[in-house]
């Protein structure tokens, strides 16, 4: 069981597919609500809308918590005092909850057929139905329940909600919030089938559970009186609620797939580190007290977060600020722990690492973005490129084809004569090539280059290509260059 005055935080997510960025940010917070405490972290799984379930859903869950780093204490893989932690485990208990409700005449049986309900929608009147229950059940005759029980027709049990007056709450980031309760239907708390609604089979856990702290987002507000009426109604003491602004695309719209990847297996794809993505969506929304930093490890945020430095205001989702700290995250890594990183790309271009891996991860590191761009990087590594004489035109080193047909060649002989194939040997060759002729370095640098890659845009320079390229494919790269430049 719980410790007295423990904070207990819940994940409660849905089986229903990808991991969105808006429902990983949920978890976090409420992890670092229960870290920052010395508080337990509990996952469960929701599992009550049957129709939205998604094969491997549950396997994605898990893997992603996993990969962020994030362990719950209890759950439905470990266990835990509370026991099943998965709510199509839990069944049996919703009902008597219900029914205690029905009995209490807080609840009511209502036999409303489907057709029934779409047809108010249909025939109403303008304004006079927004799409909500009419409460045509909720003042059926005692005998009227009993006939239509010993019928066996079906039925929900719906919530009674107050028909005046208004109900207040509070929520640790928004403060205090009022909504009429002329606004709130009659929810439905038992389907038909058995199951509880979402609502409902919310409140029953967070309870069973002793959840102290629920975190969710602010598009919720509205319906957290509902939720409050059911603590009420059970005599039950309320959550701390901490809703979370919205998370915007750049256009200031909810985000979406129209802005880019949305859910956390979509952004590793695109080639971000798990350690970068939870550390930008922690900022989303929130910022630490008196600290200007922005890279933070999983175990810092658990250090420095409180509730206090939630935002109202909606947050906006920049990939290119997502990008930027992806590639202070790369930059800050060790070599080795970088090679192994980018290892499944460079296998996918060269079959197998290559010889120079070494040099190829130092000129890598500080230029690499996200992980899917080492493939486009390096792929002129492995296959030769078709490219044009003008690429031997550059302005800055005054190189022009008509240059580098002269300097090539030259270029070719000393290299060739070189008894030791690596890169102090290969850069003591060129410059003191360009010494001799006295040309600029760059003049016998850039024709090298075009002619060993094919292209002006290279991670590292002349030197660094040949090292790794090796002395005969090197050689026959420039001999190619030669030709074209001589045609």
């Amino acid at each position: 069981m719980s410790k007295p005055n423990e904070v207990r935080t819940r994940f409660a997510p849905s089986p229903t597919g990808f991991m969105h960025v808006g429902n990983l940010r949920t978890a976090l917070y409420e992890y670092l609500i229960a870290k920052a405490s010395g508080g337990s972290f509990v996952l469960r799984i929701e599992d009550t809308d049957q129709g939205r379930l998604v094969d491997g859903a549950v396997d994605i869950i898990y893997k992603t918590l996993r990969e962020v780093g994030m362990r719950h204490d209890e759950g439905p893989d470990i266990g835990g005092p509370y026991a099943p932690y998965v709510q199509s485990e839990r069944l049996s208990m919703y009902r008597p909850y219900a029914e205690e409700l029905v009995s209490q005449g807080q609840a009511y049986y209502c036999f409303c057929t489907r057709e029934r309900l779409d047809s108010l929608k249909e025939n109403a009147e303008p304004g006079t139905f927004s799409g909500g229950y009419d409460r045509h059940c909720r003042d059926l005759s005692e005998e009227e329940i009993k006939q239509n029980l010993a019928a066996g027709l079906p039925y929900v049990i719906r919530q009674k909600m107050p028909l005046t007056g208004s109900t207040t709450f509070a929520d640790a980031v928004y403060g205090s919030i009022t909504v009429e309760n002329s606004e709130l239907e009659d929810q439905v708390l038992l389907k038909s089938d058995g199951y509880p609604t979402y609502n409902f089979a919310n409140v029953i856990d967070d309870h069973a559970m002793s959840i102290t702290h629920v975190v969710r987002g602010s598009e919720y507000l509205s319906s957290t009186p509902k939720y409050n009426l059911l603590y009420d109604a059970f005599g039950w003491a309320v959550p701390t609620y901490v809703h979370l602004p919205l998370i915007n695309g750049m256009d200031g719209k909810k985000l979406s797939k129209r802005h880019g990847s949305t859910s956390f297996e979509g952004l590793v794809n695109d080639g971000y580190l798990p350690q970068a993505i939870i550390n930008y969506i922690a900022l989303l929304g929130w910022c630490p007290v008196n600290d200007n930093r922005e890279i933070f490890s999983l175990n810092e945020l658990e250090q420095v977060f409180s509730i206090e430095g939630i935002s109202k205001s909606p947050a906006v989702f920049d990939y290119d600020k997502l990008t930027w700290f992806n590639a202070e995250y790369i930059r800050a890594m060790g070599r080795a722990e970088f090679i192994d990183l980018i290892k499944p790309q460079l296998e996918t271009v060269f079959g197998e690492l290559p010889q120079e891996v070494e040099m190829l991860a130092e000129i890598l590191q500080p230029r690499v973005t996200k992980l899917t761009e080492v493939p486009e990087m390096v792929r002129f590594l492995a296959t030769r490129q078709e490219y044009d004489v003008e690429l031997f035109r550059n302005k800055k080193s005054k190189s022009t084809p008509e240059t580098s047909a002269e300097l090539l060649p030259q270029a070719y002989e000393e290299l060739a004569a070189l008894t030791v194939w690596d890169r102090d040997s290969i850069h003591d060759c060129l410059i003191s090539l360009a010494t001799r002729l006295e040309v600029k370095n760059g003049q016998v640098m850039w024709p090298v280059r075009i002619a060993v890659s094919g292209q002006t845009v290279t991670p590292g320079g002349a030197i660094e290509i040949l090292t790794i390229l090796g002395r005969e494919e090197a050689l026959a790269r420039i001999t190619a260059g030669i030709n074209k430049l001589n045609v």
